[in-house]
């Protein structure tokens, strides 16, 4: 059995060609597109980087700051950050995620309170409860309500909370 001579032939050998220059031409139009691409990349990622160092850098001196005034106030302790937690989770066998969205839930709307005198805020503990068990946290297409269990104040304000199922 033979191959046909239809390279020998003028209209085959014209789409041979074609087909040759096209792919060239093709080949190089992809390259063009991904060298553009990967630089719009590298420049996103370059200020990205920057504005993560300067941000850092910010921080750090904000942190310093903090430190320096809480060294001058020894006496009147301000409230840096927060830990809460749920007690009795298990009890309504609550995913890990839907109980990290409550904490992060309560944590917001505690996030005022940063920077706040420990001892004012322990004068208000009340203010503080109300607020917490006021509000119904919707998870899970049920909401819940929460409950302080305990408080402890230090820069770390720590509340353990139980949770009841409203509906």
């Amino acid at each position: 059995m033979r191959i046909p001579p239809l390279y020998q032939r003028p209209s085959w050998q014209r789409f041979f060609a074609g087909v040759v220059v096209g792919a060239l031409i093709s080949w190089f139009v992809f390259l063009f597109q991904y060298g553009v691409f990967q630089e719009k990349q590298v420049k996103t990622i370059t200020k990205q980087q920057d504005r993560i160092t300067n941000l850092e850098q910010h921080l750090d001196t904000l942190m310093e700051n903090n430190t320096k005034l809480n060294e001058e106030n020894k006496s009147k302790l301000k409230i840096q950050d927060f830990k809460v937690e749920i007690v009795d989770h298990k009890k309504y066998n609550l995913a890990p995620l839907t109980l990290h969205n409550l904490t992060d839930e309560v944590v917001k709307d505690l996030n005022h309170l940063i920077a706040m005198d420990v001892e004012s805020l322990s004068k208000n503990k009340e203010l503080l409860r109300k607020a917490i068990e006021n509000k119904h946290y919707p998870a899970d297409d049920k909401i819940y309500k929460l409950k302080i269990y305990a408080v402890y104040f230090d820069t770390t304000l720590e509340l353990s909370l139980k949770i009841e199922l409203v509906r």
